[in-house]
């Protein structure tokens, strides 16, 4: 079974752009615009728990630091690792996001490398392309490379 990430986010363009990175990265990816829209999936009989979760900090109706510490309450998400992303800089914002329950913070504009480098050191390598990876060279000058993939380091995500 492929490795899931799932991705709340209310913009539609950083939702596409993370779906095709992280896929061609080797990662099963599900994006969801926000909070009700992510707890009526976890509803369904098709829904798994994920590896890790990538979450918006502004959100509607309920925010990224509010969906990390419902999702840490349950403990099916015990091994579950969260990212924050946002577009806030500040000190206090991380330490939020840090006690919240989130084990990263990215700001954007975010920077694939950046972004692929958290979730393979948070979650490893997809199970299925953990051997294709190792057959290839870690880090070129032009960008990072995975499951077969290049990623050019000037490409930025954008909110």
């Amino acid at each position: 079974m492929s490795t899931l990430v799932l991705v709340i986010d209310d913009s539609l363009v950083v939702r596409k752009i993370l779906e095709i990175c992280l896929s061609r990265a080797g990662y099963e990816v599900k994006s969801f615009p926000g909070s009700v829209e992510v707890f009526r999936w976890l509803a369904t009989p098709e829904a798994r728990i994920p590896s890790l979760v990538i979450v918006d900090l502004c959100l509607p109706v309920i925010d990224g630091y509010d969906i990390i510490r419902r999702l840490k309450t349950k403990p099916a998400f015990a091994h579950t690792v969260f990212v924050m992303i946002s577009q806030r800089e500040g000190v206090l914002d991380r330490l939020k996001a840090r006690l919240a329950g989130a084990k990263d913070y990215l700001t954007k504009p975010l920077k694939t490398q950046d972004l692929l480098a958290v979730v393979q050191s948070s979650i490893g390598l997809p199970a299925a392309s953990q051997e294709e990876t190792y057959r290839l060279p870690g880090v070129s000058k032009g960008g990072l490379i995975a499951a077969g993939h290049q990623y050019p380091t000037h490409k930025h995500l954008y909110h």
